[in-house]
């Protein structure tokens, strides 16, 4: 990898201090040797006068597998978005059309400056998703989706032993990959399309491996409902006497809880995935995120799938995940400072990464965006807290270049590691073969 400096920047940093410096970012195969202070060159040097260093952002709940159907789902609730769109369009997918749908995803996150991801791919084809992944230079956790239940679309539905082997032999494959920069995860769907025995299995088998557990839980009314009639008890509850809470544990979207069930959050330090826009489209309900981080529960924020948002746009997210709390709790609520650390700090503690990425610090890998804020819709430029900015005003379009692991795979606002007319073309060609396939209604 090399050497690399960027330098001539504003740097937020995110340290404990969470200091902001004027200077620059330097690197040495991939890990960060001096911010500030810098020498004056290196093997890839990056002028960033006027601009802004920021951590790469961490999305804590993608679907890949879902990109090449954005705009196919549109104004639908959770269960039929599901269920007469997504599953069929899923049950669809070749080994080409999820190469390419993640490939179209990843680009999409990385030229918008997230570096890392938590991924929840279909039930089959992963290794595909793996593969775009590893070619593009994105930072991601991923899992093979779990759904062995008849509540599951008949096109998905797995026999228990047969998911959970194919899943074991993924993460023999490809946990620690590329590095360490690709890491595996079990990956249920959610309560409703997994029988209790594979979640039970799925709790054994992450303990024994040591590799986190991404599912579903509580983001709909009629899912919560379902999981009490056949269940007995709500989802966190059930999740938690399977086994299936703790740190280790990123549960997405979480709206639907109640006290009970936030205690069980904070008592066991189970992450939770906050999908604000996903949530808002699909008219899922808004997640109590400031009660949240009043009990201590770790709270990440993701995008989810394209066709549930419809962009992977993290700073949108940023964005509406402070905006949305404040007319229920006032002005205060999810202030800056606060919803900018759950996309930066906050993404890395949920997937286990705060001790390397999150934060621009000596001795962590160099994950890195710089941030042109000199805009129409960011001017006054030097004017106001520069976090603030980056919150409030900033967009994906705003990034200029991303360096992953020391690598620089964005510049200038171009994919270096991958041709963008071959990622449109593929996934075009991709989503025809799915549409020839898929039975939707």
């Amino acid at each position: 990898m090399g050497t690399l400096l960027i330098q001539n920047a504003q740097v937020v940093t995110m340290n404990l201090a969470r200091e902001v410096v004027s200077g620059g970012v330097y690197a040495v195969d991939g890990v960060i040797k001096a911010v500030g202070q810098t020498p004056k060159s290196a093997e890839v040097v990056i002028d960033a006068r006027g601009q802004v260093v920021i951590p790469g952002l961490v999305q804590g709940h993608i679907h890949l597998c879902q990109t090449l159907f954005r705009g196919m789902a549109d104004d639908l609730e959770l269960l039929d978005w599901l269920r007469h769109r997504i599953w069929p369009l899923e049950a669809a997918h070749t080994p080409e059309s999820v190469y390419y749908s993640a490939l179209l995803g990843a680009a999409e996150l990385l030229l918008g400056g997230t570096t890392t991801i938590l991924d929840m791919e279909t039930v089959r084809h992963t290794g595909e998703a793996f593969r775009a992944v590893e070619e593009i230079g994105l930072r991601a956790t991923m899992g093979k989706c779990l759904m062995d239940h008849p509540n599951s679309h008949p096109g998905l539905l797995e026999e228990t032993d047969q998911s959970l082997a194919e899943s074991v032999a993924l993460l023999e494959r490809w946990h620690g990959a590329s590095n360490g920069r690709l890491r595996y995860c079990f990956a249920p769907r959610f309560v409703v399309s997994c029988s209790e025995d594979l979640l039970r299995e799925v709790a054994r088998l992450a303990e024994q491996y040591q590799v986190m557990v991404h599912t579903h839980a509580a983001e709909n009314r009629a899912e919560i409902e379902l999981v009490e009639a056949e269940r007995g008890t709500r989802n966190v509850l059930y999740l938690d006497r399977l086994g299936l809470t703790g740190p280790q544990v990123a549960l997405a979207h979480c709206i639907w809880v109640n006290e009970a069930e936030l205690e069980v959050l904070a008592a066991t330090q189970t992450r939770v995935l906050h999908c604000p826009s996903c949530n808002l489209k699909l008219a899922s309900g808004v997640a109590p995120v400031p009660r949240m981080l009043e009990l201590g529960i770790p709270v990440a924020i993701g995008a989810d799938g394209a066709p549930a948002n419809n962009n992977l746009d993290g700073f949108l997210e940023m964005r509406l995940a402070a905006l949305i709390q404040k007319p229920w709790h006032g002005p205060r609520a999810m202030p800056a400072h606060q919803v900018f650390e759950l996309a930066t700090l906050g993404g890395a503690r949920a997937l286990g990464l705060a001790e390397s990425i999150g934060s621009i610090e000596v001795g962590k890998r160099a994950d890195l965006v710089v941030v042109d804020l000199n805009q129409l819709h960011t001017a006054p430029a030097g004017r106001g807290d520069v976090i603030a900015r980056l919150v409030y005003a900033a967009r994906g379009s705003d990034v200029r270049h991303v360096v992953v692991d020391g690598r620089l795979v964005v510049q200038d606002g171009r994919l270096l590691t991958v041709s963008e007319r071959e990622i449109l073309s593929g996934a075009e060609r991709a989503l025809a073969a799915v549409l020839g396939r898929a039975a939707l209604r």
